[in-house]
């Protein structure tokens, strides 16, 4: 039924084009190893929690928007095979293609598709 990579990132709101840039340069590699769809989006109506949410989960700050993204695999297989050849990638590099955003807030996980309707 496939398999995704899932995450929850804070992206300071003044880099959102370099944010999307970035983003576009990566899904590149993704998709040259196998990734079926690459999905970025940008926070829109993403609420405050009192116990838990998105905000609360990656830290963000008032000048930062929560981005919730994904990456859709046709099995874990799949990824397993393509991630250190990912990893491996010059644009994935930091000095070739930065993170504008800090990376060590970013929530992530892969999962089992178990209803794709």
């Amino acid at each position: 039924m496939g398999y995704v990579d899932g995450a929850v990132i804070a992206v300071p709101t003044a880099n959102r084009e370099a944010y999307r840039s970035h983003s576009r340069e990566v899904a590149k590699v993704f998709k040259e190893h196998g990734a079926l769809n690459v999905v970025e989006c940008w926070g829109d109506n993403v609420p405050d929690g009192e116990v838990t949410s998105f905000p609360m989960a990656v830290r963000c700050k008032p000048d930062e928007t929560v981005v919730f993204c994904w990456i859709m695999w046709p099995s874990r297989d799949v990824r397993d095979e393509a991630m250190p050849k990912v990893m491996a990638d010059r644009r994935f590099q930091s000095d070739a293609n930065p993170m504008p955003f800090d990376g060590k807030r970013m929530i992530y996980g892969s999962f089992e598709v178990i209803i794709d309707e």
